[in-house]
């Protein structure tokens, strides 16, 4: 199946496919400011929030996160300085109601306020667009990638995307 969407056509900042599928094809087209694609195995909207690093751990500041040690979630970050966190998936370690941490693989220091996104479904993929307005697209090879729960697709600054899924 294919699903074509404009910006105009997206509820809030993405869309969602519900069900068993296979992630198989992406094609979009950025503003021309840069932007990107994070897509999530959910069919509830990541929550967007901030985060610091100093080292390897990442502190992410959500009020009433609802998260518990052990926990895992599915996350990506913005840059700040050129430098971001490492997308992926984590277990947390919960400090407080409104902050948990994650241990990056790479480190170094980010300063707090720097937006991130998170679900508790699993972070699938994401692509980042330059300054260029060009379609891209994005080929997943074999089967493509499976979603137990369904596909949430997350933007920033798109102006047309077409999944591609079975």
């Amino acid at each position: 199946m294919q699903y074509d969407v404009k910006a105009s056509h997206l509820s809030g900042t993405g869309l969602m496919v519900s069900g068993r599928v296979r992630l198989k094809n992406l094609i979009y087209l950025g503003t021309g400011t840069a932007g990107g694609i994070d897509l999530f195995d959910t069919t509830t909207a990541p929550v967007t929030d901030t985060y610091a690093r100093s080292g390897y751990t990442v502190t992410v500041t959500s009020t009433a996160h609802g998260l518990s040690t052990g926990q895992y979630v599915g996350i990506s970050f913005s840059a700040a300085s050129s430098v971001s966190a490492t997308a992926g998936n984590y277990i947390v370690t919960k400090l407080t109601a409104d902050t948990f941490t994650i241990t990056d693989l790479n480190t170094g220091t980010i300063a707090g306020g720097t937006a991130c996104i998170f679900s508790t479904g699993k972070w699938l993929g994401g692509y980042n667009t330059s300054t260029g307005v060009q379609p891209f697209q994005v080929i997943v090879p074999g089967e493509g990638v499976l979603a137990q729960s369904g596909v949430y697709v997350v933007v920033t600054n798109i102006v047309f995307q077409t999944i591609t899924y079975g």
